[in-house]
């Protein structure tokens, strides 16, 4: 049970059935011109054969995914700390080091993380999940482990070496039986103002028998991170999905974030169903995600932030109005 005070750690194990875990790494390089994803996981389906350990290494500028693939007994997780090893290459909270080999393309890397920041961990609210990190028979779990690093190291696919060093990456996971039939992901940290960072989501969550919608946004700025989930009473006023664009308002007693987010072109990645990797979603690392966040004062709301978020990753999954009829009336 410590784990859960832990998000970073692996939660499952490798012996459980109709379960993924995954670790989401974006990259970005310091001129903008490189911007990759790297997730590493475990997928455990009802089938031992089928069973597998994962890494994906998704390169945006350049529209490819490569996808490399292991035997589940390639994957060791330490338990008492965020340290996973697939293969030859390890995962960390503080450094990534990539040794990837198919016998058709080669990936090195060795890139380290400073300056990260979490989001808070407490007694009664282990992480993102709130609460809900306690209830044991969730679709799927959520965790944010930096909103904001710097990076300094290098990517290598094939010989051709891209340099990272001065970049700015974010880091997070999920890990349960799937991933939702319905959900908006959205994160940017690359604002003209050094520290701002934006994660939002919205999912169908199943329970008892039906499902709700529920959502996690957190805005880090000034050093202050400003949350606005379920779990803490947020409420979301407006939510329109267009090919164009995603509109989304969320608002709590204090505060009201506002966000348009430009849909771009992706790439199709594998996600977990049953355990299994075998449904898909398309990500992009090239929308723009425009935001203003406002202070409720005096019967009014007084802005004190706004800013447009630059190579921003942004997933729509499913159906709107599944999520729309998930709203408690």
């Amino acid at each position: 049970m410590t784990e859960i005070w832990r998000p970073g750690v692996f939660q499952g194990r490798v012996g459980k059935k109709k379960y993924f875990e995954g670790w989401y790494f974006k990259c970005v390089s310091g001129d903008e011109k490189a911007a990759f994803a790297l997730i590493p996981g475990v997928s455990i389906g009802r089938d031992e054969k089928k069973s597998h350990a994962f890494v994906m290494v998704m390169d945006a500028r350049r529209q490819k995914l490569y996808y490399f693939k292991y035997p589940i007994d390639e994957f060791r997780a330490d338990k008492k700390k965020f340290e996973i090893r697939i293969g030859k290459s390890v995962f960390s909270q503080e450094m990534v080091r990539l040794d990837l080999r198919d016998g058709e393309n080669t990936i090195e890397s060795l890139m380290e993380f400073k300056n990260i920041t979490s989001w808070p961990v407490t007694l009664f609210s282990p992480g993102a999940m709130g609460w809900y990190a306690f209830v044991p028979f969730m679709e799927c779990y959520h965790g944010i482990l930096s909103f904001d690093h710097k990076i300094d190291g290098h990517v290598t696919i094939n010989g051709a070496r891209q340099d990272f060093t001065g970049g700015k990456g974010y880091m997070e996971k999920d890990w349960g039986t799937s991933m939702p039939s319905s959900w908006i992901w959205m994160q940017t940290n690359h604002f003209d103002e050094d520290g701002v960072s934006l994660f939002g989501s919205i999912a169908k969550i199943p329970w008892l028998g039906n499902y709700f919608t529920g959502y996690l946004f957190g805005l880090l700025y000034k050093k202050n991170l400003v949350m606005l989930t379920t779990y803490g009473g947020a409420k979301i006023d407006r939510l329109t999905v267009s090919d164009e664009r995603i509109e989304i308002s969320v608002c709590d007693k204090k505060h009201l974030l506002e966000i348009t987010a430009d849909r771009a072109e992706g790439v199709d990645l594998p996600a977990p169903s049953m355990g299994e990797m075998t449904s898909r979603v398309n990500e992009s690392l090239r929308s723009r995600i425009i935001i203003a966040l406002y202070e409720k004062k005096n019967g009014g709301n007084e802005r004190v932030f706004s800013g447009t978020g630059r190579n921003a990753g942004l997933e729509f999954v499913g159906d709107i109005k599944e999520l729309l009829g998930g709203f408690k009336k």
